[in-house]
């Protein structure tokens, strides 16, 4: 058994997160297996993110959450499916989609139940958006984007998760 709720929270800017892993629940250990608890503050956004190596489902405990998924389908397309979810419902994020969720509500917090087909500790398996932009050169971004350079001048230099964020 393990304590989910007492186990201590990662705590950042917009919510927290707790989580039985492999690190701290050993019975996982080569399981691939691991489950979180989200909570996101009134207007908290959970970095946008993909994970190389797992899917995830997503069950809204409380609150009302904001999904956006963005990923390629059989007709060669990129789909960008944003839903509101709500307490009840499922969310199910395939391997390797783009995807996040946020707290569109100014009053209540929201929180969501994760369950991943991996035992690796979150966010070790997941790629933000924060890191992704700054491993690209900015002369590169400006490329791509069909914009000057200057237009990034403003993003953080850093390459580290974001994990949970909020609106500002």
């Amino acid at each position: 058994m393990f304590h989910l709720a007492a186990s201590d929270p990662n705590t950042f800017d917009g919510g927290w997160l707790r989580g039985a892993n492999e690190q701290n629940f050993p019975v996982l250990a080569g399981r691939q297996g691991s489950v979180y608890l989200a909570h996101l503050d009134p207007g908290g956004i959970r970095e946008p993110h993909w994970h190389p190596t797992a899917w995830e489902l997503n069950y809204v405990v409380s609150g009302t959450a904001r999904w956006t998924i963005l990923g390629t389908h059989p007709d060669g397309g990129y789909h960008n499916d944003v839903f509101t979810a709500q307490r009840g419902d499922l969310v199910f994020a395939p391997t390797g989609l783009f995807h996040y969720f946020e707290n569109p509500s100014t009053t209540e917090a929201l929180d969501v139940l994760i369950v991943f087909n991996t035992s690796t500790a979150e966010p070790d398996d997941d790629i933000g958006i924060v890191g992704s932009l700054n491993a690209i050169p900015r002369d590169v971004l400006a490329a791509s984007f069909g914009v000057p350079e200057s237009a990034f001048a403003q993003v953080p230099r850093r390459i580290a998760p974001v994990v949970i964020t909020r609106r500002r």
